[in-house]
């Protein structure tokens, strides 16, 4: 297990095709982000799936978010724009439910708490044999589409995790040495 760890890799979303995880392996996949640290046990998380034909509607939801953030976008960038959610069969949306003004757990927390989730997302995945990818960008922090997904505005998509099954051989990244990220600290 230690070695699937260390070798965790982030697919190309375009990589990553049918089937999706059923219903069963979702449920598993999904376990696995209950396991989250979780300050004062808020859960501060939720997960929105998005298959099938939603994710042509989520591409329409893209369309216009980027219409109103550009308006002199041109047709074929609108185009791209639109394919994004068709990358991959399943995208699960990580949304950070945030409690302002908890008396024990900052926003921070919880979206840090939320953040690992998206990982377990990605971790139980692979240990599924799909392939995920935690994606961002523009989307992610727009109005117009937290508003579209059913986001209340005070939370906060931490990111949309793209999954199916490699088309690809897994990608090789090369790790950086540990030690040179760590000191350690004497008093």
């Amino acid at each position: 297990m230690i070695t699937e760890l260390q070798e965790r890799v982030s697919y190309p979303a375009r990589s990553l095709a049918e089937p999706a995880p059923n219903a069963e392996q979702l449920n598993e996949i999904l376990k696995c982000a209950m396991s989250a640290p979780d300050h004062a046990q808020m859960r501060p998380w939720r997960f929105i799936v998005i298959e099938g034909d939603a994710r042509l509607k989520l591409g329409e939801v893209f369309v216009k978010a980027t219409q109103q953030r550009d308006p002199g976008i041109t047709e074929e960038k609108l185009q791209s724009v639109s394919q994004k959610p068709l990358r991959s069969p399943m995208i699960i949306t990580v949304v950070a439910k945030i409690t302002k003004d908890h008396p024990k757990t900052p926003v921070l927390e919880q979206k840090i708490s939320a953040g690992v989730a998206a990982q377990h997302i990605s971790l139980g995945a692979n240990a599924l044999g799909f392939g995920a990818v935690w994606l961002t960008g523009a989307n992610t922090y727009d109005s117009t589409v937290k508003a579209a997904l059913g986001v209340d505005t005070d939370d906060e998509i931490v990111g949309f995790m793209y999954i199916g099954t490699p088309t690809m051989s897994k990608p090789r990244r090369p790790r950086p040495n540990p030690a040179d990220f760590v000191t350690h600290w004497q008093g």
